[in-house]
């Protein structure tokens, strides 16, 4: 019988083979319409769509990876695989973002003649692919940086579609041949503002960054629980955006290491319950660093 995990796994992996097969059709289909049509915006999703089918097979990889146990390589065990496919993803949708510009803006000043009817129809079977692929990955693109980075990736084809739909009509209708780039300079434009936000928050991570925790907050928390009488050399950081570090040395009494740790257990349950803290460290002393900052800073090194 499988565990809940594994089962979870199995529906991910079925998922992730279902839309990089979709991903992969819409691709050929939008590279053939786009080259037959002449259409900038239809090439501009298949280089997009194209993309999306390696991003979803490297952040399934990545999932796959991050659910390997703790070694003696990986201590803290794998979890930011995720994190590097999500960073790398978004690195990659800047990269075209920033050509589709290039390429369309010459093309403001001197449209081309663009096939709007099978502009349109492509875009319409394309709009379609990308919706059922998109709300596939819909779940879990909330919590999971790795899968939000891919589902952004979707989302953005699927925008794009509908723009080259809108495009492809007022082409047929009203022959306005600049809709084309000029679509395509938009849909750039909105993936890239979305993109700053992963890939900002995913350095923080990689860098080891705080999380948004109040780490006097968590002082004033730890100095309310009898036997602690002090607290300093805090670091807080992320493993991924979901499983919080904390390590911290904790001033005590003196008294036995069998007492001491009974003061540990309502730390480490404080630490969990309020600021979902995950994993704790925690170095018992008296008097030693007592009168230290809260972060240690002492112009070197981490000690």
């Amino acid at each position: 019988m499988h565990s809940h995990d594994e089962e979870q796994n199995q529906m991910t992996g079925s998922r992730f083979l279902f839309v990089t097969v979709l991903n992969s059709l819409i691709t050929l289909v939008e590279f053939i319409g786009g080259i037959l049509s002449g259409s900038l915006s239809l090439l501009s999703d298949a280089f997009h769509n194209l993309g999306d089918s390696a991003s979803v097979v490297g952040s399934y990889y990545a999932h796959r990876i991050s659910e390997r146990p703790q070694n003696k390589f990986n201590t803290f065990g794998y979890k930011r695989a995720q994190i590097i496919s999500a960073f790398l993803n978004s690195i990659f949708l800047l990269m075209i973002s920033a050509v589709l510009i290039f390429e369309a803006i010459p093309k403001l000043f001197k449209p081309e003649q663009i096939n709007g009817n099978l502009m349109l129809i492509v875009a319409v079977v394309s709009t379609v692919a990308n919706l059922i692929s998109t709300i596939m990955l819909n779940h879990g693109s909330k919590n999971n940086l790795n899968v939000r980075a891919t589902y952004l990736h979707l989302l953005s084809d699927t925008l794009a579609s509908i723009g080259i739909i809108i495009g492809g009509i007022l082409i047929r209708l009203f022959g306005w041949n600049i809709i084309d780039p000029l679509v395509t300079i938009i849909v750039a434009l909105y993936i890239i503002s979305e993109t700053f936000p992963i890939i900002s928050k995913t350095i923080k991570i990689l860098m080891q960054g705080a999380p948004h925790i109040d780490c006097y907050s968590i002082q004033k928390d730890l100095l309310s629980i009898d036997g602690v009488t002090g607290v300093h050399h805090v670091h807080i950081w992320s493993v991924d955006e979901n499983s919080i570090m904390f390590s911290a040395h904790i001033n005590m009494q003196d008294m036995m290491i069998s007492d001491a740790e009974k003061i540990y257990d309502p730390i480490t349950k404080l630490l969990h319950d309020k600021y979902n803290v995950e994993h704790v460290t925690l170095q018992a002393e008296v008097e030693r660093g007592k009168k230290e900052d809260l972060f240690y800073d002492s112009g070197t090194d981490i000690k």
